[in-house]
């Protein structure tokens, strides 16, 4: 029922036109554009300098952002960015071009290659979504700010590591851009929905004015209904 509520919400959100505002994210600043933007759960984990692992970690939904420079089957660079929404000062980023694309399949013995990319990240981030039992993104924390990501599967009689990214926290200066566009974007969406509230409001009382005063009285019972 939650899931489906939240379903609604987004459709909704989706109708109106926020384009304007999203061109305003920092994070376009260099020319990439957002070719994923989903809430996918977490396995939460900090690492202590000189011991392993937490055993147990805490499942926690981090919004996910892949940007992409260039053409998403033909990328110059792809940038991922780690938010969450209980924690504003929560941000990790992945930058990753070719050279270090390069690095990375052999030390992980990667069997695809760069222009894969994008692709491969959208495949493995929805089936942490679509099947989160088989599918696990657990994300392994530092206290100097470095991280990692590992997508694992389990195949139920063991885990196989399907891949791995490096993350660093962000600095105090992309931190505080980022909470400042993501206010003012909250704070410009909550604008337009209410000018279109009071617009369908003025409506509703030319239309049926015992409606309206209905809807105004019992708002959460009709909202149920």
């Amino acid at each position: 029922m939650q899931d489906e509520r939240a379903d609604r919400v987004d459709s909704i959100l989706n109708s109106f036109d926020f384009s304007a505002i999203e061109e305003m994210d920092p994070s376009l600043g260099e020319g990439h554009h957002v070719s994923y933007d989903r809430e996918v759960p977490f396995e939460l984990r900090i690492q202590d300098t000189g011991s392993g692992p937490q055993e147990v970690g805490t499942l926690e939904a981090i919004k996910v952002k892949v940007l992409v420079l260039g053409e998403d089957s033909n990328p110059r660079h792809i940038k991922i960015e780690l938010t969450s929404e209980n924690d504003i000062f929560f941000h990790y980023v992945q930058s990753l071009d070719e050279a270090a694309f390069r690095r990375m399949q052999e030390s992980q013995k990667l069997m695809i290659e760069f222009s894969e990319m994008p692709t491969i990240l959208v495949r493995m981030l929805n089936a942490c979504i679509k099947e989160p039992h088989s599918f696990l993104a657990v994300f392994i924390m530092h206290r100097d700010g470095r991280a990692r990501l590992d997508f694992i599967q389990n195949i139920e009689y063991k885990f196989i590591e399907l891949l791995s990214l490096d993350f660093v926290a962000t600095s105090e200066e992309l931190v505080r851009q980022q909470i400042t566009f993501r206010y003012n974007s909250v704070k410009s969406k909550l604008a337009i929905l209410q000018a279109r509230l009071q617009d369908i409001s003025a409506l509703v009382k030319v239309k049926n004015p015992s409606l309206l005063l209905q809807l105004q009285k019992n708002p959460k019972k009709s909202t149920n209904k």
